[in-house]
Parts: C-alpha cells; sequence; structure tokens
C-alpha cells in the first residue's frame, strides 16, 4: 500500500505520494522500516518525544494531530482525529475482518455477553470467536487477554488472523475507554448490543453522563444506520439508549422483562439453573439455563438477540441457551464445601455487579450470604464506601480484604470501605479472608468471593503476585475438609 492510499480521506499529507507502507503504529518501539508512527498525546506520554526514535528504526512517515509542531524530515500526515485515523489505517493495512462482527458496550455483561453469543454462533456449526477481558477464544485458540478492547492496531491484527483462520463471526467487548479512543472505528459491525450502566471508571470519565455518552459512540457513531441495536430494556438507562439509538438510525430490539424483541415472561430460579418462559415472535419459549443468577439470563437475552439479529433462526438461538457455560470469573462455581455450600468467585468490582450478584444468589440460599471483596487501588475511590453499604445490606456475613491495592496503601482502601460497612469484618490478607469465609460456612450457606474474578495476579505496589481466587477457594475447601 502507498502513503497516498493510507492516508486517503483521513489525513492531510500524503497526497501524490507513492512511499510504500508495510505497517502502523503509535509505539515507537514497535516501529519497522515502512512503518507508518502514530505520535498520539497520551494521558501519560505525548507520542511527539518519540518521533526521532521511530524515524531511526525506519518509520516512513508520521501521523499527528492537526496543529502539531513536529521536527522530523518524514512526510508528515495530519489528522483532526488522528485517533480514528490510526485505527481505520490500521484496518487498511493489515486487510480482511470476518464478515459479522458484533460489539456490546455496558458496565457489567460484556464478557458473558460475548462468551455467550460466540457459544450461540457455534452451537449453529458456525466459526465464531470472542473477544474481550478474558481475551481471545476461536476454534484454534483459546488466549488470555488483559484489555477489554484491544488497540486499534492490534485489533485491526487480530481481526485479519481470526479471517485468515476461517472464523466468520465475531462477538467483541466495547468498553468506554476503548470506544472513547477509537479503538474500534476501523471495525465494521454488522449489529451492537447494550447491557446497563452503573457507576465505574470514575477515575477517567468526569462523570457518569459522560462515561454514558463514550459507550453511546456505538451507537451513535460506529453502528451502520439501519443496523441492530439489542438493548436490554430493564436498566434505568435503557430508555436513554434506545432513543440514541434510534436517532442514530439503528433498528432498535429490546429485550429483558419489558423488552419487545425477547420477554422474559417468567423466570424460576434454582441453585445451579434457571427455568424461563421467553416470548419471541408470539411464541413462547421454555429455556433452562444452567447458570444462576438473573442477571446471567438478562445476559443471555442480549446474546440470543445479537444472534438472532444476524441471522441466527429464533428457535436454535434460544436453544443453545440450554447448552451454555459461563464466561470464567463469572458467578463461577468454585466449589462445594463439605457442609454443602457452594462458593462462587465473581468477577464484580464495581458498585451494581456486586449488588446484582448478591442478589442474585439470595433466591437460592436458605441459610446466609456471605461475601469476601475488596476495591482497587489507584482507582475510583468514591465507589468504597457504596460497595460497602450494598455488601452490608444484601449480605448476612462480609469479610473486607485486599483486591489489588497497586500503589495505594490497602489498610486506608480498606477504612474507606469499613466506614459503610457496620459489622463487617476486616482480613486484609486476601488467602486468610477467603479461608474464613470456607471454613466458617454452613450448610445452607453461599459464599461469594468478589472482585477479581478471572484474574490470576494481586497487584502490589508495581508487582504482580500470582494470586487466583480460583485456587484458593479450592485450597480452602480443602483444608476446612481436614
Amino acid at each position: 500500500m502507498q502513503l497516498s492510499e493510507l492516508a486517503d480521506g483521513l489525513a492531510q499529507g500524503g497526497e501524490g505520494l507513492s512511499t510504500p507502507v508495510t505497517g502502523i503504529s503509535a509505539d515507537s518501539r514497535k516501529i519497522e522500516p515502512g512503518f507508518v508512527f502514530a505520535a498520539l498525546s497520551g494521558s501519560k506520554a505525548d507520542g511527539a518525544r518519540f518521533i526521532a526514535d521511530a524515524e531511526a528504526r525506519g518509520a516512513s512517515a508520521i501521523l499527528v494531530a492537526d496543529g502539531s509542531a513536529v521536527e522530523t524530515t518524514l512526510p508528515v500526515l495530519r489528522s483532526g482525529d488522528p485517533r480514528h485515523a490510526l485505527a481505520v489505517m490500521a484496518r487498511r493495512v493489515y486487510g480482511a475482518q470476518p464478515e459479522t462482527v458484533v460489539a456490546v458496550t455496558g458496565t457489567s455483561g460484556k464478557t458473558s455477553i460475548a462468551a455467550f453469543t460466540r457459544q450461540i454462533w457455534a452451537s449453529a456449526g458456525i466459526a465464531a470467536a470472542s473477544v474481550g477481558t478474558t481475551g481471545v477464544v476461536s476454534p484454534t485458540r483459546n488466549d488470555y487477554g488483559s484489555l477489554t478492547t484491544p488497540d486499534p492496531v492490534d485489533l485491526a491484527k487480530l481481526m485479519a488472523e481470526l479471517a485468515g483462520e476461517g472464523v466468520s463471526h465475531v462477538a467483541m467487548e466495547a468498553s468506554s475507554h476503548g470506544l472513547d479512543q477509537r479503538r474500534l472505528d476501523g471495525v465494521t459491525l454488522a449489529a451492537a448490543g447494550f447491557s446497563n450502566l452503573g457507576r465505574d471508571h470514575m477515575d477517567y470519565h468526569p462523570t457518569v453522563e459522560e462515561y454514558f455518552a463514550a459507550k453511546m459512540r456505538l451507537f451513535d457513531t460506529l453502528l451502520p444506520k439501519g443496523a441492530p441495536a439489542v438493548i436490554f430494556a430493564d436498566d434505568r438507562w435503557s430508555a436513554a439508549a434506545e432513543e440514541i439509538a434510534r436517532k442514530a438510525g439503528a433498528s432498535v430490539l429490546t429485550v429483558g422483562r419489558t423488552g419487545g424483541f425477547l420477554t422474559l415472561k417468567r423466570l424460576e430460579h434454582e441453585r445451579h439453573r434457571q427455568i424461563a418462559e421467553i416470548d419471541a415472535a408470539g411464541k413462547i419459549h421454555r429455556v433452562v439455563l444452567p447458570l444462576a443468577g438473573e442477571f446471567q439470563m438478562a445476559n443471555a437475552l442480549v446474546a440470543a438477540g445479537l444472534a438472532i439479529a444476524t441471522g441466527l433462526d429464533i428457535d436454535p438461538a434460544l436453544a443453545a441457551l440450554e447448552t451454555l457455560q459461563g464466561a470464567p470469573g463469572r458467578l463461577d462455581l468454585a466449589g462445594t464445601t463439605a457442609t454443602g455450600a457452594p462458593v462462587f468467585v465473581d468477577y464484580a468490582h464495581k458498585p451494581e455487579a456486586l449488588e446484582n450478584v448478591l442478589q442474585s444468589v439470595r433466591p437460592f440460599t436458605t441459610g446466609r450470604v456471605i461475601v469476601v471483596f475488596g476495591c482497587g487501588g489507584d482507582r475510583d475511590r468514591g465507589k468504597r464506601p457504596i460497595m460497602g453499604e450494598i455488601a452490608t445490606r444484601l449480605a448476612d456475613l462480609v469479610i473486607v480484604t485486599d483486591d489489588n491495592p497497586r500503589s495505594e496503601e490497602p489498610g486506608s482502601i480498606r477504612a474507606a470501605i469499613m466506614e459503610a460497612a457496620p459489622g463487617a469484618r476486616e482480613i486484609g490478607d486476601r488467602r486468610a479472608a477467603i479461608r474464613e469465609a470456607v471454613a466458617g460456612a454452613k450448610a445452607g450457606d453461599t459464599v461469594v468471593v468478589a472482585g477479581k474474578g478471572h484474574e490470576i495476579g494481586q497487584m502490589v505496589g508495581t508487582v504482580t503476585h500470582h494470586f487466583s481466587d480460583h485456587e484458593e477457594v479450592v485450597a480452602a475447601i480443602a483444608e476446612a475438609a481436614r
């Protein structure tokens, strides 16, 4: 590809230039001969500082924002929205992507919805993949990841790889960071979904309204006009999401108890499953979902809606819900104590997610709900007392412990939670906290270890130590049985 082709319609400065382009990156360390270096201004560093390094590594051109003062002998491409330009350029460089890509946004449920959508497609014999917080899963890979939405260059490469592997359908998560930073701007979407909105990422977004607006870029900017927007109807932000999607020209399909596309008519909770009656196109379908928690039924409905909206028939889509496997760390049954108490591991690390999981286990808990949780350091401090209040209101025994304290003093994080958690126990050592909860669980009790879910590390200071809630639960159950 020539530089003029790469920049066409995206940036000024490449007109008439036949300079060959072999790649693109916003990381100067990844620049190779023939690459375009995107010198973006970020929260931690200004990419312009690394132009000389990119030039030394063989960069063929530099992409910058309009008005940026740069010193280089290379061609300079200027864009009013360089992050958008980077994403679309990456798509142009790395080529093909699967023919059907859907993205889902919301505060909670994105990982499960992406995983469920992949599984529903796969049940129909479709070569499908999911991309998100827990990594990339396809017929040929199961790669653990760390970013909810990969950066635009990595995403463009990944899409090309998946297409090359024969994957035709992809379900991916769309985080507020990813949407705000234009990471998905190079992806052509067939449909989009919305789960819910709660308090999260207040260290990045100034207000909840701006957080919501960032998520709505999925509908008002990225989703093609006329494409389906599958929206969970029972959240307090659902109506606003529906209005934005409709104004943007999307075909809005709502799901849930008040949904019009897939209507949840009845739901019966059991310990490890739920029995639902779902009205779809005037026909009642009885579905046994093998997962606990009403929020998982909500996630399953959005996933089914996305699968149906992209071409799958209703009957096989809803039938597939009966074989769904939960996403790692999402109300994941890690074990059962000798007394018969189930111990769940859940990724809930924000207020609404913690509230959802505690409310979800209550219907099948005849004894006490026991919760172990903490809050991460260097993140939204305002949610700590909120989560303390939720825990003590919805659980019978609360154990406040450490999550990922990062650079903060762990005791100060716990203290902020404890201020709003009267009667809670404070055990800073997460391993000891889990053992305390498991050892004390009696028949009829349910234990929830919340906050880290699928993660296998605990960040203390700048060091990440191996730590798995799943492993610790298994070990704690074994110790308690001795």
